[in-house]
């Protein structure tokens, strides 16, 4: 003979719990141990064995008959003739939950949808399982801003327009008429759900669904507002000052709190994420609070050096070439990048050094040029004449 298996453990109650207290145990083991819920297969595999224990055991435990013959002779209680738990699990195409072990006499009065609404989102085809609607927040707005490199560098403030949903100042949000107010639904007594029995070859069970006369709401306006048709708001332009942070970046949103759309029912507002697009620069490149560019330096200082005036995000600067500087070489003018976004400082320049070559010159330079290449010993191209110079 198996061994006898303990319901009440299993559900973590007392032998005296109630079917009160059966049943929200029940509810939430169901929640943290449904398979579909788990993230991995290793842990799928094992909430699939204990969710199977689960419900067998408030198959039986909920089951007066059941539970009578359970607290007689134990979980082996089939084998002496009074039927078996029915309580297993397998796949039926609604994330493996198996109604047969809610076939109890009458079927057992619980909402199904509530328990697991959390793993299928209401989507056990029996409508949604949401309680009465309360207040409800407003909508977030999005709004695209573009701005110039140098704007994201220091800041600025900027004025936008934009359309959302206000509170309507005829029903001051409520949608009924002036004069009337909403009245409690009819078909659901004002809770916003009602109770549907499904009775199945597995047996009957009962399940709690939205009110689908109020919506969720308990409540039906018979006279809407004329000035916003019943929904408690309208759309209104309006124009909002937006800062712009010194050193935001490209991507990055600015988020107004309560500047979204009006909520609903006394719920509060929304928020509005401006998200900003920088402007390329034609000089400088960004990476995080640095900027980067090139700077083109002519062959005669690379070779003996100077000084050469660079540019920044404000006035010029002034930096030395050492004499013998190569290609690729990189200067470095510390605070003067991109101010930090949070305050600390700035970031640095970085420029490139390329060579700064000359597309044309004179015949003096030409003959410079020429007797510096034959003391270098270096053979270089003489000047073709041309029609004329021929």
């Amino acid at each position: 003979m198996a061994e006898s298996k303990d319901y009440y453990k299993i559900l973590g109650v007392s032998k005296d719990a109630t079917d009160e207290e059966l049943k929200k145990a029940f509810r939430k083991l169901a929640k943290e141990n449904h398979p579909d819920a788990q993230q991995d297969e290793n842990s799928k595999k094992q909430a699939e064995a204990r969710f199977k224990e689960i419900n067998e055991a408030y198959s039986v435990l909920s089951d007066k008959n059941k539970r009578a013959q359970y607290d007689r002779f134990g979980s082996n209680f089939e084998q002496a003739g009074f039927g078996g738990a029915q309580g297993g699990y397998y796949s039926n195409g609604f994330g493996g939950f198996d109604f047969s072990g809610f076939g109890g006499t009458g079927g057992i009065d619980i909402d199904l949808e509530d328990i697991l609404g959390s793993v299928f989102g209401g989507g056990f085809g029996f409508g949604s399982s949401k309680k009465k609607q309360g207040p409800i927040r407003g909508a977030d707005l999005k709004y695209s801003m573009n701005i110039t490199f140098e704007e994201a560098a220091f800041g600025t403030t900027k004025e936008i327009n934009i359309s959302r949903n206000d509170k309507c100042d005829t029903c001051n949000g409520t949608g009924a008429k002036p004069g009337t107010k909403p009245t409690t639904c009819d078909k659901c007594g004002g809770k916003g759900k009602i109770q549907v029995t499904q009775n199945t070859i597995m047996g009957s069970f009962s399940t709690v669904k939205t009110c689908d006369k109020c919506g969720g709401k308990g409540t039906i306006i018979l006279s809407p507002c004329e000035h916003c048709l019943g929904t408690g708001t309208i759309k209104k332009a309006k124009k909002i000052s937006v800062n712009i942070p010194a050193g935001i970046d490209d991507g990055q949103a600015i988020s107004l709190r309560g500047e979204g759309d009006a909520g609903k029912m006394g719920g509060s507002p929304g928020d509005l994420f401006v998200v900003v697009k920088v402007s390329p620069h034609s000089i400088f490149k960004r990476k995080g609070f640095d900027i980067y560019a090139d700077i083109k330096v002519p062959y005669t200082k690379l070779v003996l050096g100077g000084k050469i005036k660079v540019p920044t995000l404000e006035e010029d600067e002034e930096i030395t070439i050492p004499e013998g500087t190569q290609v690729g070489t990189k200067f470095k003018i510390r605070d003067k990048g991109i101010k930090n976004i949070h305050g600390k400082g700035r970031g640095y320049i970085e420029y490139n050094v390329i060579v700064d070559i000359p597309k044309r010159i004179n015949d003096k330079q030409r003959e410079i040029l020429k007797q510096y290449a034959d003391l270098m010993g270096e053979e270089v191209q003489n000047k073709k004449k041309g029609f004329w110079g021929k």
